[in-house]
């Protein structure tokens, strides 16, 4: 009984060592066999409203997104991905009112075009637009928050266009 316990272990324990599951926990759906590179261009800002930081800001995020969650490696042409666009807008408004009248609270909001090829599967390819924003009380100035509201939207963006691009979700 003994040796029989011990053999039904040891094909327990091989069958197990021998499984294996895989959890991508950055939602990137790659197929790393055919696609290997993506080619990502800096995106120039159209916007008529320009804050000079916040095209290195929102480039260097994009770029940085898919290096730390894919292994795609980054190319300057002839990628199997391909990202490209611009800042087409960047803009505030007075989003509430208070109760004597005055703006209580304003909207910074940048909005980018996205070109995305995928050479490997063209039906994937698509132009989209992609916002964000973020309210600030209007008793700040916008120097103020300008930085830490930028670096935030550009955060969002990048993951907009991440989960657009790569994820499939």
């Amino acid at each position: 009984m003994k040796r029989i316990l011990s053999y039904l272990a040891i094909v327990t324990l091989v069958l197990l060592t021998a499984c294996s599951v895989s959890y991508k926990f950055n939602g990137a759906s790659i197929d790393y066999t055919t696609t290997k590179t993506i080619q990502i261009a800096d995106f120039p800002i159209r916007s008529s409203y320009v804050w000079g930081p916040m095209g290195p800001i929102f480039n260097n995020q994009l770029k940085d997104v898919f290096a730390n969650h894919t292994r795609l490696q980054q190319v300057k042409r002839n990628g199997d991905l391909v990202i490209e666009g611009e800042i087409t807008q960047y803009s505030q408004r007075n989003k509430s009112v208070s109760s004597e009248g005055h703006s209580a609270q304003t909207e910074l909001s940048i909005t980018v075009n996205v070109r995305f090829t995928n050479n490997k599967n063209h039906n994937e390819d698509f132009e989209r637009t992609f916002t964000a924003s973020k309210s600030y009380e209007t008793t700040k100035s916008l120097n103020s928050v300008q930085e830490e509201l930028v670096t935030q939207m550009c955060k969002d963006l990048t993951d907009q266009i991440f989960n657009a691009t790569v994820a499939n979700w």
